[in-house]
């Protein structure tokens, strides 16, 4: 907390109904979030157990300066991912990190398995371990609404909960926060399912008064306006991250019909101006941010005979529209939200679920699989069927669902169809195909996504390519999103927070530091981090590419898995070169 030597820490046992709170000394070297939250699965995970086994902890955690400046607004979960089996780390929004801070905890474990279907609620000091049975099975929006009907704490309280697809344990399960916000990726959802926690409600009243606030609203007053009066943060806030569907189409690197293309000859369709024109009806914040970047699109659906509909509201972005749309070969928006709205209700990773689905489809028609397996014809473009597939896999309906349910490559292994089964070390792939650096940044990274060193980025920013420059700036990148994310900074942001700022930031509020110690902060996440991968048995070298990369020209050519090889050996000698510094 803010202004207070020591880190404070909420135990909750499950399977004993211990609750403790300790106040930790020896954390504030982490500046909470990532780094904090790290710490504290390495004390607390058991490494030789499988991820679900009951002793396996869930961790989250905000930062050292949560909820006081625009856009620090995030909270990380940390967890051994039930769909990799080694390092799980996920971030959501919403009203989380500003809840957590007001029921006064920097971070919060919980291990264990509940006797019966719970859910927990933290009120400040007051936390309590509930009766979930009336509300086991029922779909994520639902659960919202009861708990937001019989907790109180209206306006400043958090819901996290899990819909049927958590509690059968489907391994990139993903977890509701606040209706609109996701732990989506690597199975956080599974996790909970597992211990039998449908939910958690956070709570608190607890203010901190700003010491030296002359110096903090100068420092604030500066980042807002770098948000709010200057163009770099409207992008997010006009049409969303959904403004790439049609460029990344038209560049040859937005992945379309399970990769078997490198556009999609219906972007426009589907385009952020498209959903923007067709269904926009509301823009949405976290709390704490003023840029307004969660857009939330309406469709009608007909719920009997008699001209009845109901509208019903979804949020999207560009990672839903290519999962759920052109990875499927969907081009209408109003179908798009219906898959989005199929995947939020049952909680499941909207992009874990279209790859999953796009490799089913594949599979179908190379004959791999069956009709009798996958209980109905799936072919690109066939919203219905998608619609009923997506409740087949969230229930794990058959055998196939059930292997489905385990993720791509587990399915890809059982029943052939490896070469183009879209993941990456157990994680189905986000929507780029952009060329070498995304992806040897997805098998680096500590978390196998777009997000960990935006390699996506790099390959569209480097106008000759060289090996060497890139794998260095893929590893810069990945070291300081080590640093933003133990702020629990929103990434969209990370333009805007410099590190001129973040010292500014952290320096009127009292974190006296410079940016040589940044640097050794984040030197010293990332090679906890490391260290936690290879506890796990994770070495990038060993994993194996699916085929479909090197097939699919990329929108810088055809990829030679040599060269792969070779950046990945190579960042790989940086790790080293990294865990050997005395930090």
């Amino acid at each position: 907390m803010l202004y207070e030597k020591a880190t404070k820490v909420l135990y909750i046992d499950l399977a004993t109904g211990k609750i403790e709170i300790k106040q930790r000394t020896d954390l504030a070297i982490y500046l909470g979030g990532v780094g904090l939250a790290s710490k504290l699965l390495d004390e607390t995970m058991r490494q030789e157990l499988p991820p679900l086994a009951p002793e396996q902890p869930m961790v989250l955690a905000i930062g050292a300066i949560s909820g006081i400046y625009p856009l620090i607004t995030k909270t990380v979960a940390m967890f051994i991912s039930p769909l990799t089996g080694e390092l799980g780390e996920s971030y959501a929004g919403g009203r989380l990190a500003l809840a957590l801070s007001m029921a006064g905890y920097d971070a919060i474990v919980i291990r264990g398995k509940a006797s019966r279907p719970s859910y927990i609620a933290i009120d400040g000091g007051n936390v309590e371990i509930k009766d979930a049975r009336p509300i086991w099975g029922m779909d994520s929006d639902v659960v919202g609404q009861f708990l937001r009907d019989s907790e109180e704490g209206s306006g400043k309280r958090s819901i996290l909960r899990i819909g049927p697809a958590g509690e059968k344990m489907v391994k990139f399960a993903s977890v509701c926060v606040d209706t609109y916000r996701h732990f989506g990726r690597l199975g956080l959802g599974a996790l909970m399912g597992s211990k039998l926690v449908k939910a958690i409600t956070v709570t608190g009243d607890k203010t901190t008064e700003i010491k030296n606030f002359k110096e903090y609203f100068r420092a604030y007053q500066t980042i807002f306006k770098s948000v709010t009066e200057t163009d770099l943060m409207a992008k997010y806030h006009d049409l969303g991250t959904s403004i790439n569907v049609e460029s990344i189409s038209a560049l040859g690197a937005l992945p379309t019909k399970n990769l078997t293309a490198n556009h999609f000859d219906n972007a426009e369709q589907i385009s952020g101006e498209a959903f923007a024109e067709e269904n926009l009806v509301r823009k949405l914040a976290c709390t704490g941010c003023p840029v307004g970047c969660i857009h939330i699109g309406q469709f009608r659906r007909k719920f009997d005979d008699g001209y009845d509909y109901e509208s019903v509201s979804v949020a999207y972005d560009y990672e839903l529209i290519y999962s759920l749309g052109a990875l499927l070969g969907i081009s209408k928006t109003d179908e798009v939200l219906q898959l989005i709205e199929a995947v939020e209700k049952t909680g499941m990773d909207a992009i874990s679920a279209g790859v999953a689905l796009a490799w089913a489809t594949e599979s179908l028609i190379q004959g791999i699989v069956t009709e009798a397996e996958t209980l109905l014809p799936l072919s690109y473009g066939n919203t219905e069927n998608y619609y009923q597939a997506i409740l087949y896999l969230s229930a794990r309906k058959n055998a196939f669902y059930q292997a489905l349910g385990e993720g791509t490559r587990f399915a890809g292994a059982k029943f052939g169809g490896e070469g183009f089964a879209l993941q990456v070390a157990g994680n189905e792939i986000p929507g780029y195909h952009t060329g070498y650096a995304n992806l040897v940044g997805l098998t680096v990274g500590a978390r196998h996504s777009h997000l960990c060193n935006a390699g996506y980025a790099v390959d569209q920013s480097l106008k000759t390519f060289d090996e060497n420059k890139a794998v260095n700036t893929l590893f810069d990148e990945e070291l300081e999103r080590c640093l933003l994310n133990s702020l629990v900074i929103c990434l969209f942001a990370r333009k805007l927070y410099t590190r001129e700022t973040v010292l500014k930031a952290l320096n009127a509020t009292g974190y006296l530091l410079t940016d040589d110690e940044l640097t050794t902060i984040a030197k010293r996440i990332y090679s906890m981090k490391l260290r936690l991968k290879e506890k796990l048995g994770f070495d990038p070298r060993q994993v194996e590419l699916p085929q479909r990369f090197f097939k699919t020209p990329s929108m810088n050519g055809l990829l030679e898995s040599s060269i792969v090889e070779r950046m990945i050996n190579r960042y790989a000698e940086k790790c080293s070169e990294l865990l050997a510094e005395k930090i």
